[in-house]
């Protein structure tokens, strides 16, 4: 006796394609490469992971004072996603944890309570999760570059500015970013010197190393050695820029205070060791003693709770596609969905807010030569000894030198010649950019909001308005430029009746539509109504080139009088044999 089939396939089949190696395989990418791994890959991923780890620690701790967190949960932020990438991911440049984007959005919900931003990486990474789990990668093609790239200059510009007050040394100044504008220039006779000196000379060395690096070309192999050996040496010192500066930084200050002079704003006590493993907290006590529910709680991120999911998402993948291209290899988006979602899951266990790639660091990893996503564990491992050893040393970093490694990092994020482009290319692009850039100084979350609305009404506009080309040949061929659908049935239908059944006398009609290549109820029960009435007329409406899909459709459809050719020349000819016959 056969066994049942489900889909033309046995249970049995199903049963054991789900079990496969292969099957497994997609789940645990780690499984394609780690059979292959070799000493030279190790090599590689070691000196990677080292390079990516230096640049981590300095840019995970101004990254938390960017989310209005102490900075020790940059930290705790920063591990995690090196572990379970290295199972899970299918890039081997992209590195996950902290990134300006995604703290400027977690302050902007949660307001610097750590409990929040704890559990807002737990729903964050159950959403990631599940729309990876349900193939839902694809809803991230719905926002637009324009979007994007309005965004990611409008946070640049207010990670940048937000950092202002650090560098002069100022306190009291509000997190709203035109509050922040009037604070910081009406509180600059209140700035530190010492302060305002470290930082300046701060943002000068990092742009100083980052233009030496940018600039220094690798050296040809018929360099002297000393030559080759002084490049490598520059290169090596202005990539760990971050770590360097801060550390020559903490050191000044250190001194100075030594000696009783406390002229520098420092990040001051942090707490000792590694974040215990613990479930995010569900509920939040106010100063007030008033307890706030997980309801109450999810209900305050509104709107931002679908916001800052996506964008971690678009961020990431944006990144891992971007290097993936660069150097030859593919990734799977729903498998990086879920990784990100799970390191998120498993972050809100040891106290970290939502991460996402960073492409400074992704940049860096490539740079440097990583094999493999295993270079992300040399780079957690780091983050772990430092939490464990370092953070009394952090007491003494100056908030104006992780000020300086901020205002660099996101300085490049302000992309002004992409609204050049878009002018030369598509004027019309620079409203949904314009929209989203302005709005998001209001409020980071609504300025995406607003830009996919404006991106959402110029698609479905397209839609509902397709370009129809109309020539005369003694009957009007009309050219569909684009698919047809429900929202276009009105405007095609306005247009065939002013031009031809309104005309004295009517005319016919020829619709070409070879590039029509699906149809819907809507658009049939349409066209039925313009076949009636064109024969009502004693006028005639051909279709030509049907594209199979279509015409099978409408002959499903038992439309009367139906007629089509395969080419619009056999239409004129039928429309001229009905002349004739009258």
């Amino acid at each position: 006796m056969e066994r049942p089939l489900v889909g033309g396939v046995s249970a049995r089949g199903r049963m054991e394609a789900c079990c496969s190696y292969s099957t497994l395989k997609a789940w645990l990418p780690v499984l394609s490469w780690l059979p292959r791994y070799n000493l030279r890959w190790l090599q590689m991923d070691l000196i990677a992971g080292l390079t990516v780890g230096l640049t981590t620690v300095p840019q995970a701790l101004a990254y938390a004072e960017v989310a209005g967190l102490p900075v020790q949960f940059g930290l705790y932020s920063a591990f995690m996603g090196g572990f379970i990438y290295t199972l899970l991911g299918t890039s081997k440049d992209v590195t996950l944890g902290p990134t300006a984007i995604m703290s400027l959005l977690c302050s902007s919900l949660v307001g610097g309570q750590p409990g929040r931003a704890v559990l807002l990486s737990l729903l964050c990474g159950v959403i990631q999760a599940a729309m990876a789990l349900l193939r839902l990668g694809f809803l991230l093609d719905f926002i637009s570059f324009p979007v994007i790239k309005g965004f990611t200059c409008a946070a640049a510009v207010t990670i940048g500015f937000g950092q202002v007050k650090n560098i002069l040394g100022l306190k009291g100044v509000p997190q709203e970013f035109f509050l922040q504008v009037y604070y910081t220039f009406y509180k600059i006779p209140e700035a530190r010197v010492g302060d305002v000196v470290l930082g300046l000379l701060c943002l000068a060395l990092l742009v100083m190393l980052t233009l030496m690096k940018t600039s220094l070309g690798p050296p040809s192999d018929d360099s002297p050695t000393y030559s080759r050996v002084a490049s490598r040496m520059v290169r090596g010192i202005a990539t760990v820029r971050n770590a360097l500066v801060v550390v020559a930084a903490s050191f000044v200050a250190f001194s100075w205070d030594a000696y009783g002079y406390h002229v520098f704003t420092i990040t001051g006590k942090t707490s000792k060791g590694l974040p215990p493993f613990r479930p995010p907290p569900t509920t939040d006590t106010t100063a007030n003693g008033t307890v706030v529910t997980f309801g109450e709680i999810v209900e305050g991120f509104g709107g931002g709770l679908a916001v800052i999911p996506f964008m971690g998402l678009l961020e990431s993948i944006a990144i891992a596609k971007a290097f993936a291209s660069q150097n030859d290899y593919r990734i799977d988006a729903n498998q990086e969905l879920f990784a990100i979602g799970l390191t998120n899951i498993m972050g809100s266990f040891v106290s970290a807010y939502p991460v996402t790639g960073s492409f400074g660091r992704t940049a860096v990893n490539s740079q440097t030569g990583v094999c493999t996503p295993a270079g992300g564990i040399v780079t957690s491992v780091i983050v772990l000894l430092s939490l464990a050893f370092l953070m009394p040393a952090f007491y003494y970093i100056p908030k104006a030198s992780l000020a300086a490694v901020i205002i660099c990092a996101v300085a490049p994020m302000v992309d002004y010649r992409v609204v050049a482009k878009m002018w030369r290319i598509c004027k019309l692009d620079l409203l949904p950019f314009s929209v989203t850039f302005l709005m998001s100084f209001w409020a980071v979350q609504y300025g995406i909001v607003g830009g996919m609305a404006v991106s959402g009404a110029m698609l479905l506009y397209n839609i509902a308005r397709p370009k129809l080309k109309v020539s005369d040949h003694g009957v009007l061929v009309m050219e569909l430029g684009s698919g047809l659908s429900f929202p276009a049935t009105e405007y095609l239908s306005r247009i065939i009746h002013t031009q031809a059944l309104q005309a004295s006398p009517p005319r016919s009609v020829v619709l070409d539509c070879h590039h029509v290549s699906t149809i819907d109820y809507s658009v049939v029960s349409e066209l039925s109504d313009l076949l009636r009435q064109f024969k009502l007329r004693g006028a005639v409406l051909v279709f030509s080139r049907l594209q199979p899909s279509v015409l099978q459709v409408l002959l499903a459809a038992d439309l009367p009088d139906l007629q089509h050719t395969d080419s619009v020349e056999a239409a004129l000819q039928i429309e001229l044999g009905t002349r004739l016959n009258d």
